[in-house]
């Protein structure tokens, strides 16, 4: 006899309601990493370097030349020098606010420059991370051992844009 357990668990799942302020988890988001001079990869048309095709659902980002992060896929494909599931060990956060992002970011995130479709890899409060402009906010990538000093970086810097700091 087979039993499904899903035994994966959240990085910040118990601090949902402390965060939810600030941020929103999407944990388990699948992520593929490949590493290919392709066009396409798994029905995805791959971009140039920081730029994003496809929607928040189902996407490809560009890391640097030949490395590309697909969101929302699964599968293999040949062809391609690598392809890697990496969905385990990052969780994604969703924000909307730029302030809090600006305080703990050197890039520029005005929105005439870092516009819907535009990706990059940086550090926010030091911790490496990929920033992904949505239509509507931002998605953070974070490795999930950094995920906890991350989202309190992130609710320290909302106290301090939002004037209440301590």
């Amino acid at each position: 006899m087979t039993v499904d357990v899903d035994l994966r668990r959240s990085p910040l799942g118990h601090r949902a309601a402390e965060l939810a302020d600030v941020l929103v988890e999407e944990p388990f988001l699948p992520q593929l990493d490949v590493r290919t001079d392709a066009e396409f990869a798994l029905g995805l048309r791959l971009p140039e370097v920081n730029r994003v095709t496809g929607d928040e659902h189902r996407a490809a980002l560009g890391l640097g030349p030949d490395e590309h992060l697909l969101i929302g896929v699964t599968g293999t494909e040949p062809g391609h020098r690598s392809l890697v599931d990496v969905s385990a060990a990052r969780t994604t956060l969703r924000l909307h606010d730029r302030e809090v992002l600006e305080a703990l970011c050197s890039l520029d995130l005005h929105p005439g420059v870092f516009v819907p479709g535009h990706c990059a890899q940086t550090l926010l409060a030091r911790v490496p991370v990929i920033l992904w402009r949505l239509d509507a906010g931002y998605r953070v990538l974070v490795r999930n051992s950094y995920a906890g000093h991350l989202a309190t970086a992130l609710l320290d810097s909302r106290q301090v844009t939002s004037g209440v700091a301590q």
